[in-house]
């Protein structure tokens, strides 16, 4: 999670911020210590080896994992102490998405094969698809092909909305988590004591949902308070974009989801009544609404833990403490990391088994060795307390402590798990990063007076023609 950090330091942009975000996962407490074993570089550059002890006569395996941050990378050392038997070595090549360099490098490595090619590679939300269910998805190893069953799935309490986004259209299993990153509707407790009387989030879910009906008769009450809902547009689109019933493309084409088409009228009653600060997210204004240092304060953001942790955290300042978690208006996720196995290892035996034992400590383990249960409870580095983290199965969240300070002590798991469950991974597509900026650049040129509403729609559709080659509807 440093490379998160120095982006925080040194990026303003909103395509790299919600890129680097989105794949949020853990941070340098979480992570274990940064560096050996990964680099960090524009073009695949292969790094130095992280090594197990040799255990046995056989010839020790060598596993190419390849990653857009530093987080999985630095879990094969936290593997590796908790397998000390394990006959294997990682070379880890760490490329960010910064200007999306990630996905060209694996592309080519996955396409030329050969014994550099990437055993275990990693995808984000933003493009997962692709490599599950799109232009790439040949490449990826079944689950199942590794030993790791649907019973296992099941046994672990996998959300289904991450076992749908990492499977193909058929149902086989080729990608999944570590993280979890249902949303939830995160809040202010002293402005939800001012304006609804209670902090209680099991009271507050009934103020703010379910519907976006109960969401504005909310925002009235608030704004006559004198507070905003929430800081920006930006704030209500995943919910919307997550929970809509179809994505973008349907049968080849572009699609226009009823629920997406709303986001428009959404927005523009948020920005005509005042009920947000109009910020865009990413933003040192957005920031500042965290914090309570905004136009008017806000009351809440929609989003997953790692808002929580990796961002709200480093960011709230004075407000730290006062803050809950409840259910949101509508279920929906946000951002996360899938880890993929090249079809390749399956023909070596050796190889499959060890690259199916990491891939299962990471994603199915559920128990308290594994990666999850220290992810979940912050303990990567024996000895110290690190961040706590929604991770993928809900049977780690039931037996660990999510309480963390700046909810007040509430344990936030009691409202993840079911958060996670609600998702659905069911409305994404392989080209949503490029065809949600075009969107959203253009419902702020309508809100902002600057365009009709059909005419913003007109210039959208031209846009993804354009850039992508996808006719409309």
């Amino acid at each position: 999670m440093k490379s998160m950090k120095r982006v925080f330091a040194g990026v303003s942009t909103l395509v790299l911020m919600s890129s680097a975000l989105a794949a949020c996962g853990g941070n340098n407490s979480n992570s274990g210590s940064s560096g050996a074993g990964a680099t960090t570089a524009p073009a695949a550059t292969e790094a130095a080896a992280t090594t197990a002890p040799a255990a046995g006569s056989g010839e020790k395996v060598t596993i190419n994992l390849w990653s857009f941050t530093d987080e999985i990378p630095n879990m094969t050392k936290k593997y590796l102490e908790v397998h000390p038997e394990a006959n294997v070595e990682f070379k880890t090549t760490v490329i960010a998405t910064t200007d999306g360099a990630y996905q060209p490098a694996l592309d080519q490595a996955l396409a030329g094969g050969g014994k550099d090619a990437p055993d275990i590679y990693a995808a984000e939300s933003a493009f997962v698809l692709k490599y599950t269910q799109g232009d790439a998805s040949s490449y990826a190893a079944n689950y199942a092909d590794l030993g790791l069953d649907d019973q296992m799935v099941k046994d672990a309490g996998i959300a289904q909305y991450s076992v749908d986004i990492g499977s193909t259209t058929d149902g086989h299993l080729k990608g999944l988590g570590y993280q979890a990153t249902g949303g939830a509707f995160i809040y202010r407790r002293s402005i939800a004591k001012d304006v609804f009387g209670t902090d209680d989030p099991s009271k507050i879910k009934t103020e703010i949902g379910p519907g976006w009906d109960k969401f504005f008769d909310a925002a009235k009450k608030l704004k006559d308070k004198g507070y905003g809902i929430v800081s920006g547009d930006g704030d209500i689109w995943h919910p919307i974009e997550n929970s809509s019933d179809k994505g973008w493309i349907v049968d080849g084409k572009l699609h226009i989801d009823p629920k997406r088409e709303e986001f428009m009228d959404l927005s523009k009653k948020l920005k005509d009544n005042g009920y947000h600060n109009d910020t865009t997210d990413w933003t040192e204004a957005w920031y500042a609404d965290m914090s309570g240092a905004g136009a008017q304060p806000i009351f809440g953001f929609f989003g997953p833990a790692w808002l929580i942790n990796y961002v709200m955290n480093g960011q709230v300042k004075d407000t730290n403490g006062d803050w809950a978690v409840t259910e949101p208006t509508t279920g929906f996720f946000w951002g996360g990391t899938w880890l993929l196995a090249n079809a390749e290892v399956t023909k070596d035996e050796a190889k499959k088994k060890a690259v199916a034992d990491f891939v299962k400590w990471v994603t199915l383990d559920s128990s308290e060795t594994g990666l999850q249960y220290y992810w979940a409870n912050g303990t990567m580095k024996e000895g110290e307390q690190g961040t706590k983290d929604s991770v993928a199965s809900s049977v780690v969240m039931s037996k660990s402590n999510g309480e963390v300070p700046l909810l007040g002590g509430q344990n936030m798991f009691d409202i993840f798990v079911p958060a996670n469950a609600n998702a659905s991974g069911k409305n994404l597509t392989q080209f949503d990063e490029t065809i949600n900026k075009a969107w959203r650049d253009q419902v702020r040129e309508y809100t902002a007076g600057n365009k009709t509403k059909e005419k913003a729609i007109e210039t959208f559709k031209s846009q993804v023609k354009d850039q992508l080659g996808i006719d409309s509807e």
